[in-house]
């Protein structure tokens, strides 16, 4: 049995939240000057220089990607050989979201109820994934999600007879109406099995791997292939002013499902797909 700390936990989660929103990761930056190649409208490519330039001062003065910094999503994998002291984990979670998002002077977006919407001014609580896993590791994930992109994601419970073509319909659809909402370029998670709220969490789940790496699965990595291409031909491109880039990537997770059922969701994220991870 392993021992960690709480206070580990809050340090951490403080130091990615502050890092997930400042810094834009390497694969994103390739792709972005990968579209700038490709890209045939001169808005488009104009924006896509912008974009580039955005990063590199971010990264520079440590201040934030985008105005919205988002809902904090955490994503937090406990070896079953862990045993954590000094406090509670979700406490820990939320202490460290609080401190980064203060200290990081990052802006705080979170309501404390739907309808009287009295921000909580720091940030939390966050929204949290737990999953405990063999080993004596701690694995945390931080993924501010923008409310901008999140708005435009769709959730659609297909009949199995709709197959491929069903979740092929299904993404581009969203993306169509999402239009320049979501501030494209974007990068796209889906899930596909499970039931209602498993898909939608393989969606989120999809948004976390490193942009560019397909499915471990052919049949799923050629799909992912397919979509892609079919989503880039809708011409939305780079902020919806019209191009060839209309996103950066597109994952796909799956899950088992019932036999009368095809649980599909698309995960909307803006070009950064903001998320990073430590193991403790």
């Amino acid at each position: 049995m392993r021992e960690i700390s709480v206070d580990l936990i809050r340090d951490a989660v403080a130091a990615l939240a502050v890092k997930a929103n400042t810094v834009v990761d390497a694969r994103v930056e390739e792709a972005l000057k990968t579209a700038r190649q490709r890209e045939e409208s001169p808005v488009g490519r104009e924006i896509l220089d912008q974009l580039l330039q955005n990063a590199e001062i971010a990264r520079a003065t440590a201040t934030p990607i985008c105005q919205d910094t988002g809902l904090a999503v955490v994503f937090v994998r406990v070896g079953q050989d862990v045993h954590l002291t000094g406090g509670s984990l979700e406490d820990a979670v939320n202490q460290g979201v609080a401190k980064g998002y203060t200290d990081g002077y990052l802006r705080k977006s979170v309501v404390r109820d739907p309808l009287d919407r009295i921000n909580t001014k720091d940030n939390t609580p966050a929204i949290i994934h737990y999953e405990i896993v063999p080993g004596d590791e701690l694995t945390i994930t931080v993924a501010p999600k923008g409310i901008g992109s999140e708005n435009m994601s769709r959730l659609y419970m297909l009949k199995p007879s709709q197959g491929a073509e069903g979740i092929r319909q299904a993404v581009l659809q969203t993306v169509r109406e999402a239009g320049s909402n979501a501030c494209p370029p974007l990068v796209i998670g889906v899930g596909v099995g499970g039931n209602f709220e498993k898909c939608a969490l393989l969606a989120k789940r999809a948004l976390l791997r490193p942009l560019g790496e397909p499915s471990p699965d052919p049949a799923w990595a050629a799909m992912e292939r397919d979509l892609l291409n079919a989503v880039n031909d809708l011409g939305i491109g780079p902020q919806g002013l019209g191009g060839r880039v209309t996103a950066l990537g597109l994952a796909i997770e799956t899950y088992p499902t019932h036999i009368g059922g095809l649980p599909v969701a698309v995960n909307i994220n803006c070009h950064v797909a903001r998320h990073e991870t430590v193991s403790l």
